[in-house]
């Protein structure tokens, strides 16, 4: 009865309050009808969404299982240190045309042929939503840590997010899988083991020149591993350095996606890009 009297008497302040609130004439504002000016129409493409992360309508497939007519072999690889990026951040080309890619597609799967290069999107992208599905084989007891199974999804062919089987497999965090490789560690360690379909979602930002080569804005990346947030909007410092502190080179707007030949036989499946 206490419980019931309280919330009556709360009810009773609510409604004693709201009368104190002005209340608008709509009689008179219906003349002019003020509202429309906040009011925003503009054409919003509609997209058709999926139910199985397969690609909506407006999504560019990258690789479906058929071919890999979308790659080719990258430019360059990975520098070790901002040295190397800078002598190559000038040199990178939106519509560079190299070899045919040498991956194997086995079972509907791209695969990492070791040791014939990392592979580039043929089109170059700037800011994009990323779909890739990855998993790493077994490796032997002695293969642990970052030989545990590895890889990359590289933006412009310099931004990293790490592709590691990180079940059970101990390795520096901002090494380990779905980190900004050497720079942010992931939120969670969302893996499943090795053998097991793993996915990304990932939004990447890409940085912003002037015309003097200054940054207007830096990258950011957003990161879902198996559907958890693990990167929420975070800044990147520069490239992808293994050694040394990373910082800005001044590079073209867009240009290719690169996947990471590290010498052990990942596969990827069902990558679809949108740019935004």
């Amino acid at each position: 009865m206490k419980k019931l009297m309280l919330s009556l008497l709360a009810g009773a302040a609510f409604f004693a309050n709201a009368q104190d609130i002005p209340q608008p004439d709509w009689d008179e504002l219906n003349k002019t009808k003020p509202w429309e000016q906040t009011e925003l129409y503009k054409k919003v493409p509609v997209v058709t969404p999926t139910v199985d992360h397969s690609a909506p309508s407006d999504a560019i497939v990258l690789f479906d299982g058929k071919n890999l007519n979308a790659w080719q072999k990258a430019q360059y690889g990975s520098p070790v240190n901002m040295e190397g990026f800078e002598a190559m951040a000038p040199l990178m080309d939106p519509d560079y045309k190299g070899e045919a890619a040498e991956w194997n597609i086995v079972k509907g799967a791209l695969e990492v042929n070791p040791g014939t290069g990392s592979i580039a999107t043929r089109q170059a992208f700037g800011d994009v939503q990323l779909h890739i599905e990855w998993r790493a084989p077994k490796m032997p007891a002695d293969k642990k840590g970052q030989q545990g199974g590895n890889s990359g999804v590289i933006f412009m062919g310099m931004y990293e997010v790490q592709v590691l089987n990180s079940y059970k497999n101990p390795t520096y965090n901002n090494g380990q899988a779905a980190s900004v490789y050497k720079q942010h560690i992931p939120l969670a360690n969302a893996s499943r083991p090795a053998e097991e379909w793993q996915v990304y979602d990932i939004i990447f930002m890409a940085p912003k020149f002037s015309d003097k080569g200054t940054v207007v804005s830096p990258a950011r990346v957003t990161v879902f591993h198996n559907d958890i947030l693990v990167q929420n909007n975070v800044e990147l410092l520069g490239p992808t350095c293994f050694i040394g502190t990373p910082y800005y080179v001044a590079h073209a707007e867009k240009l290719p996606l690169v996947l990471q030949d590290h010498s052990d036989k990942m596969q990827f499946r069902n990558i679809w890009i949108r740019e935004l």
